[in-house]
């Protein structure tokens, strides 16, 4: 027969009481200066579910989101496993979006005189938190991510952990799972085992299209919901907040992060202009009715950079 286990909350109502009334406030990790992206809790042990299609934008935004912690948190630390790119493309868009030199003048090493200032203010950033960041290299599982983390960051010496896993669908627990939602599952349950010993986990995943009112596939924004996380399941259950960035019909451009799970918040969606030659997202006014509902690309187009104008430039105008 199992002993039973349990505490009485009147038990409980001492320690409780004083950490109420006295005790510290959550730690959270800014991703952002100001406005709406600041108010993202990512923090220790919590679990941050980030989806998107394939082109959304979703490695860029988390990528900017890591860069702008360890910028706002200089005793913070971070991890990142990504399986699709290099530490090298990450640092080119990094580089691209710090600087404002386009990121096919990076990526393809056509630089000359005319960025030289920016490209040093970029690489003079990147360099400042350059030894608080790591890329795991091959093999892509959680084992060699804890190591990692381990040698890297420990939790036992402060400063924080942020790690980042991107994305989790090809990240592989330890064991046989069967099939691909038993991993999935399996590796969600060992991501909280994560944050339960003090990281900030940011989780990254695939969404798979779904029917849209017409019976259409689609990775429209009006169609995605909790359901669209590929092998859903455990992975939204066991996030504290999940997101998707979707792009927003008829407005090239324009990103609308869904906030569609918030475990001890209020859910709250973010609208982002997203720079593609920059790699950069910058938060947005949510677009009016008026634009929301079809008011044509070009009147949306001017509704968002109304929030965001061009460095040097003047709102754009249809």
């Amino acid at each position: 027969m199992t002993n039973a286990r349990f505490i009485t909350a009147a038990d409980a109502m001492d320690g409780w009481r004083d950490d109420v009334l006295t005790g510290k406030p959550p730690t959270f990790f800014r991703v952002a200066d100001a406005g709406p992206l600041a108010r993202l809790e990512v923090g220790p042990k919590l679990i941050t579910l980030i989806g998107g299609a394939p082109g959304s934008g979703k490695t860029a935004f988390v990528m900017q989101c890591v860069v702008d912690a360890l910028r706002l948190s200089p005793t913070l630390r971070a991890v990142v496993c990504n399986i699709e790119m290099p530490a090298e493309v990450l640092l080119d868009r990094q580089l691209s979006r710090l600087s404002g030199v386009p990121i096919d003048a990076i990526r393809y090493r056509r630089l000359d005189e005319m960025h030289a200032d920016r490209i040093d203010a970029g690489l003079a950033t990147i360099e400042s938190f350059a030894e608080r960041v790591c890329f795991v290299r091959p093999p892509f599982d959680l084992g060699n991510v804890a190591a990692t983390a381990d040698e890297f960051a420990p939790l036992a010496t402060g400063g924080g952990l942020l790690l980042v896993l991107d994305y989790i669908q090809r990240i592989m627990p330890p064991g046989s799972q069967g099939d691909k939602r038993g991993s999935v599952d399996a590796t969600m349950n060992y991501i909280r085992q994560f944050a339960d010993a003090g990281a900030a986990v940011v989780v990254v995943s695939s969404v798979g299209r779904q029917k849209d009112n017409k019976g259409r596939s689609t990775y429209s924004g009006d169609s995605l919901n909790l359901a669209s996380f590929k092998e859903s399941g455990e992975l939204e259950f066991g996030a504290d907040d999940a997101f998707i960035l979707a792009p927003m019909k008829d407005a090239a451009g324009i990103r609308h992060l869904m906030h569609l799970k918030a475990r001890h918040t209020k859910p709250a969606d973010v609208f982002l202009r997203f720079d593609g030659m920059t790699q950069r997202f910058t938060a947005i006014e949510p677009p009016t009715e008026r634009h929301s509902k079809n008011a044509g690309l070009s009147a949306t187009l001017a509704e968002a950079w109304k929030q965001a104008k061009p460095a040097g430039g003047e709102p754009w105008k249809p």
